[in-house]
């Protein structure tokens, strides 16, 4: 973005994108909770054999790690080239992943409960809503890298333009995802007050309810979390490079790092292995037969344990 590499009388920090050292403190403690998410989420995955959810939740936490140390390293050198490219890309990269791994449940989730009472057949979830995210995705990278590579003019204003665009469609997405589960509790809560039997899955004896009411509000929480950052990211980013709004690094910590920072801690602390095992490959099979089923799993094959069929 400029030819600065140092802080001098002709290089202000002021003249930087964000006018200001980045707090040490902050960012630091910030890197530490999701260094610790990080390790959690590769430890609990490998433990309980969660390998796609597993493998999104590591690169989030680790993408979003990577970025403040990035911001680490513009708080000795705000003018850091590398610092910079590191931050932008990582953290507007990082929430795809998070949010992928929310997604990645949803399908289980809805056979679980009760899928009669959803409006999209259960795999659809998982389809739409990762496609999408897959799109905001590409989009947030290639205009990330070309913003934060270019040394402004058109280039950094096409990217950043392309970047607005990616997190425009996150944030439809996520929209339009959390209005269908808010539909789907809807559905399940009045079909439950009437008293139906379809959906037996929700107070099966072999997943104690506790623990499925706990992991389901923590996953709702940190999309919550996650939908935050995103709005707030969309002015943040479209007012363009030093915008007033980008060079307030309060509200960058609150509703970006800490919101991002509450899901990753939530989705580890409540993780789908411990509080949710129908979500494994192995034991997706029972979620599917609780789902259609009025009658609670043999006690033979406790929650997770029914043979895959041949």
């Amino acid at each position: 973005m400029s030819k600065c590499t140092e802080i001098t009388l002709n290089c202000p920090v002021e003249a930087t994108v964000y006018g200001y050292y980045p707090n040490v403190g902050g960012n630091a403690f910030l890197l530490a909770i999701f260094i610790l998410c990080t390790v959690s989420q590769l430890f609990l995955g490998v433990k309980y054999r969660l390998r796609v959810f597993t493998t999104v939740m590591v690169i989030g936490c680790l993408l979003e790690a990577l970025g403040y140390i990035g911001r680490l390293m513009m708080s000795k050198k705000p003018w850091s080239g590398v610092g910079f490219r590191l931050q932008v890309i990582c953290l507007i990269l990082a929430p795809s992943f998070l949010a992928a791994g929310i997604y990645l449940t949803l399908k289980h989730l809805v056979l679980y409960i009760g899928p009669e009472n959803s409006r999209l057949a259960p795999k659809w979830y998982t389809w739409i809503f990762i496609s999408c995210d897959a799109i905001s995705f590409l989009m947030q990278a290639a205009g990330g890298a070309a913003a934060s590579s270019s040394d402004g003019g058109s280039a950094a204003e096409t990217g950043n333009n392309i970047m607005i665009a990616g997190i425009a469609v996150q944030v439809v997405t996520m929209g339009i995802c959390g209005l269908l589960a808010l539909d789907f509790a809807w559905r399940t809560f009045k079909n439950r007050s009437r008293g139906s039997n379809d959906s037996s899955a929700w107070n099966q004896p072999a997943q104690p309810s506790w623990m499925f009411r706990y992991y389901l509000s923590a996953s709702a929480a940190a999309f919550i979390a996650i939908f935050i950052r995103c709005i707030y990211r969309l002015p943040e980013v479209a007012g363009g490079w030093g915008n007033p709004l980008m060079r307030k690094e309060e509200e960058f910590i609150v509703l970006d790092g800490m919101m991002i920072a509450i899901a990753c801690l939530l989705m580890s602390i409540a993780h789908p292995g411990i509080f949710f095992p129908a979500i494994s490959s192995r034991k997706g099979e029972t979620s599917k037969i609780q789902a259609k089923s009025t009658q609670p799993v043999d006690s033979e094959y406790p929650l997770g344990s029914v043979p895959a069929s041949s």
